[in-house]
């Protein structure tokens, strides 16, 4: 099953306590980098939940993202320091009323004091952090099967794709094996005009003994042979599973490898036309393929 890069699961587990919430997402990237958004109280848990998502991707840039609903405040443990608090608001309401000043305590300001809130847990709790696992677990496979719907549309569209590279080469192919008579007839008719009326005569141990050098020099079926090669090769892949992305990858650079030295070696217009027409059909495929794990 070919995967896709991209892709988005979200999966949560709920308890009387707690909801917990996983949200992974990902876009295309050479190697499998993580980035984490997750809520204090489940600080120093990323490296197992690392575990758990290289069980289950290999390539790609995941955003993944966890929020904690509770249902309970102890669960955090979080204490707020009430006397402290209370000394600051008498202090400020003394201030102002020493000056005069109107004074109406906003308490949501406490909210940003951090010498009023305190953690009282030293670990996660164990509960939380094992359903946290339980939802990142589950939204990895949803990520995992929205990866699969889109990577099936991808090969759908790549398999389209090689069978046009294999039509295209074909015709390269074909028009490659007229070439050297197509030269060869066009020498010798300059030669002859060349030759009229001048007494010479036409060699033709000597012709054919250009014509053997041009035929060499124009032949491109080792290239033919290669490119057909690489393009099996391409469906072939295509059709397993695991890391394809990247030996698909190579093996559209060796193609191209190919196509390029065909190009330059032809020295024919129609048979230019058709490498270019490769060629673009061929950066579309690499296109599509960086979106392939």
């Amino acid at each position: 099953m070919t995967l896709s890069m991209t892709g988005f699961g979200r999966a949560e587990v709920s308890t009387d306590s707690w909801t917990v919430t996983f949200e992974v997402k990902s876009v295309n990237s050479r190697y499998l980098d993580m980035k984490w958004r997750t809520p204090y109280a489940l600080r120093g848990l990323e490296g197992e939940w690392e575990r758990i998502v290289r069980a289950k991707a290999s390539r790609g840039r995941l955003e993944c993202t966890c929020h904690v609903r509770v249902s309970k405040a102890e669960t955090l443990g979080v204490a707020f320091n009430e006397a402290q608090a209370a000394a600051m608001l008498d202090r400020l309401t003394e201030f102002a009323r020493a000056r005069s000043l109107p004074f109406t305590p906003d308490l949501n300001r406490l909210l940003a004091v951090q010498n009023l809130w305190q953690d009282e847990l030293a670990e996660p709790d164990p509960a939380l952090a094992a359903d946290a696992a339980k939802a990142l677990d589950a939204a990895l496979d949803a990520w995992n099967r929205d990866r699969e719907r889109e990577g099936t549309a991808l090969s759908k569209d790549l398999a389209s794709r090689f069978a046009t590279l294999g039509e295209i080469k074909d015709k390269i192919a074909a028009r490659a094996s007229a070439l050297p008579a197509e030269k060869l007839a066009v020498l010798r008719e300059r030669l002859a005009t060349l030759l009229s009326g001048s007494g010479i005569e036409l060699a033709e141990e000597r012709l054919c003994q250009e014509a053997a050098v041009m035929a060499d020099r124009l032949d491109v079926s080792e290239e033919m042979t290669r490119l057909d090669t690489h393009i099996s090769r391409l469906s072939q892949v295509l059709e397993k599973d695991g890391e394809v992305g990247k030996r698909l990858d190579f093996l559209l650079q060796e193609a191209f490898r190919e196509i390029n030295t065909t190009g330059n070696k032809a020295q024919d217009p129609e048979i230019s036309r058709l490498v270019v027409e490769f060629k673009a059909e061929l950066e579309k495929c690499r296109e599509q393929v960086q979106n392939i794990e």
